[in-house]
């Protein structure tokens, strides 16, 4: 019978995974679930410890091991990254009796012998397309399929299991910001000294993505554009910059935001240029940017809430005549491939799946602190993400590179 992987305290990057799934079953035992049906992109990362990005489901009884249902093109793959035997990764097709929904049913109904009770899934919203919510036509289909269970969301319970970081977590994302810091390395020398001359978005994204991908990224992962690269007026447009064949131009501001992932940890720094020459006008929006950004990281601690950075961050930016260029929210959610959105896990808040603003941070928790600054009508803008680490008296950023707005020659 398989067993459950050790956990080797001399791997910096080891993650317990046996101590993970009883937490979700501890979680399933408190809830009465006999069963869970996974989903999205994020679970399978924490449970799996591998990449999964063909639609896969997995069924996590109360006692026992998980078992995985990807696409069959992907199974033998999937076996071979990840902790599970071949009895717990298995392939689904378009056949009869082979569909997802199908082997799932057989699989619960005539290999675990259950036929009846409640079956925890994942259904919720997000603000990007790749979350991996359980669609209404395969609830439909899941519910007519077995009909002796009552369907539970109980997402919650996988959130609540992986909102604190343990320390190899914590090392993979300290890899992944030391590698995407390689990248803003290899484009700041890419566009210095007249380099960045008849060079397009797409090419420097490709610069970095190369020198990311030397030093051990496996993935730009980010859905919106992979790097987002923009220049000039494309810089004030908002948060997703897809790069294009826009070239660089003197007088313009710059914005390269980079993507890595180490051992399905997510890199994901954005930094900011101005060409020269730059007009005081432009300096003084990078000036105040700057300024706001590294207010909020002094202000990141255990004990303090996401309403509480906004209204300070607000006060501040108002304070230096630039509140009407930030854009509301200081940060978005960080873990492991998958899980980009949401902060805490809680499911009593305000406004269902959107930051709770008075979300306490613990130490250990992680956030991605990002800001973003727009001046449409001065074609410029600019952007922060950094993945930190909530830590008791303040945060620790896993991207290294400098804040700072330099005007490039």
């Amino acid at each position: 019978m398989m067993k459950m992987p050790l956990y080797d305290p001399n791997d910096p990057y080891a993650v317990d995974l046996e101590t993970r799934l009883v937490e979700i079953q501890a979680g399933m035992h408190a809830r009465d679930l006999d069963l869970y049906l996974a989903s999205r992109i994020r679970t399978m990362s924490f449970v799996l410890d591998a990449f999964v990005p063909w639609r896969s489901f997995m069924v996590i009884p109360a006692e026992g091991l998980p078992t995985v249902f990807t696409f069959v093109i992907d199974s033998a793959r999937l076996l071979s990254e990840t902790w599970l035997d071949e009895d717990h990764v298995r392939g689904y097709f378009g056949a009869s009796g082979a569909d997802q929904i199908e082997v799932i049913q057989y699989f619960i109904e005539d290999e675990l012998g259950i036929t009846k009770g409640r079956l925890g899934y994942e259904s919720g919203m997000a603000t990007y397309t790749a979350e991996g919510w359980m669609t209404h036509y395969e609830y439909e289909r899941f519910r007519d399929a077995l009909p002796g269970f009552e369907f539970v969301n109980a997402h919650d319970i996988v959130d609540q299991a992986s909102l604190i970081k343990d320390e190899g977590t914590i090392n993979r994302f300290r890899e992944a910001g030391r590698i995407v810091d390689a990248g803003h390395k290899a484009a700041r020398e890419a566009i210095e000294n007249g380099g960045w001359k008849g060079m397009t978005e797409t090419e420097l994204a490709g610069i970095a993505a190369l020198a990311m991908r030397r030093e051990g990224s496996v993935s730009e992962w980010n859905f919106a554009g992979l790097n987002e690269i923009s220049s000039g007026w494309r810089t004030g447009l908002g948060a997703c910059t897809p790069p294009t064949t826009k070239e660089f131009a003197a007088g313009e501001a710059l914005m390269f935001d980079l993507h890595a992932m180490f051992k399905l940890a997510l890199g994901d720094h954005s930094h900011n240029y101005l060409i020269a020459p730059a007009s005081e006008r432009q300096r003084w929006h990078a000036d105040n940017f700057v300024a706001c950004v590294q207010f909020v990281a002094d202000s990141y601690k255990a004990g303090a809430t996401p309403g509480d950075l906004i209204t300070e961050c607000g006060r501040f930016a108002e304070e230096r005549g630039c509140s009407d260029y930030i854009l509301p929210g200081v940060e978005h959610g960080i873990g492991l491939f998958g899980d980009e959105w949401r902060v805490g896990a809680s499911m009593d808040v305000p406004i269902p799946y959107w930051t709770d603003p008075d979300h306490v941070y613990q130490e250990n928790e992680m956030v991605i602190l990002a800001m973003q600054y727009a001046a449409p009508e001065d074609e410029v803008g600019f952007r922060y993400e950094n993945p930190i680490v909530i830590k008791k008296d303040g945060c620790e950023l896993t991207s290294k590179y400098p804040l700072a707005i330099e005007e490039i020659e």
